[in-house]
């Protein structure tokens, strides 16, 4: 089996998540439709694909263990000049995402991914677009604030289209092997999830 580029992250709820696609996209990012709003705990990570069951237990490990934390988006930031991303800050649950990201990084864990930058939570909203178009990315949503309760995270899988697709949530506290499917359908996901219904 060939290798696949996997990321973990929390996604950003509904309204919130739509409405911070939709401005990325109209800033002229195009990656955009392809990257769904989210906070990132591991970046994109290439890996065998035959590690994806280990990868799997452990993520499905950490939520298990993991409880519910609030999260606040609250004006803009960004990385300029060092990276040419502008983002919504995190006010409130930074904290938990740190830990987090700590525990799915664990150099123990099959996930041990060394970062090109100190960990720092956020939401992208415009990332190697014109400056003319973050600095209107980064004015626009500066008075932009949502809060939700953040309850699990989820693995991605990038395509060859250059799409993130999300192959498992994982709730915090649930304790199910293996996390939930995505997309129930297949007849494996069904036996997984009749077999976490039973434990």
């Amino acid at each position: 089996m060939g290798t696949v580029t996997l990321g973990v992250s929390i996604a950003v709820p509904e309204p919130y998540g739509s409405q911070l696609q939709q401005l990325r996209a109209g800033f002229g990012d195009a990656a955009a439709h392809g990257i769904p709003t989210h906070v990132t705990l591991v970046p994109p990570t290439e890996v065998a694909g035959d590690r994806l069951p280990q990868i799997r237990a452990h993520l499905a490990e950490v939520a298990a263990a993991f409880a519910p934390f609030a999260m606040r988006l609250e004006g803009t930031g960004t990385f300029r000049p060092l990276s040419p991303v502008v983002f919504v800050k995190l006010a409130e649950g930074g904290a938990g995402c740190t830990r987090l990201q700590g525990l799915v990084r664990d150099p123990q864990g099959p996930i041990d991914r060394e970062l090109a930058f100190p960990y720092h939570p956020h939401v992208t909203v415009a990332h190697g677009i014109s400056e003319e178009a973050m600095d209107l990315a980064f004015d626009t949503l500066a008075d932009y604030a949502a809060e939700w309760l953040c309850t699990g995270f989820a693995l991605y899988e990038q395509g060859s289209d250059g799409v993130w697709r999300k192959l498992r949530e994982y709730p915090f506290g649930s304790g199910a092997a293996g996390g939930v499917p995505a997309q129930l359908g297949s007849p494996a996901d069904e036996a997984t999830e009749a077999s976490t219904r039973r434990t």
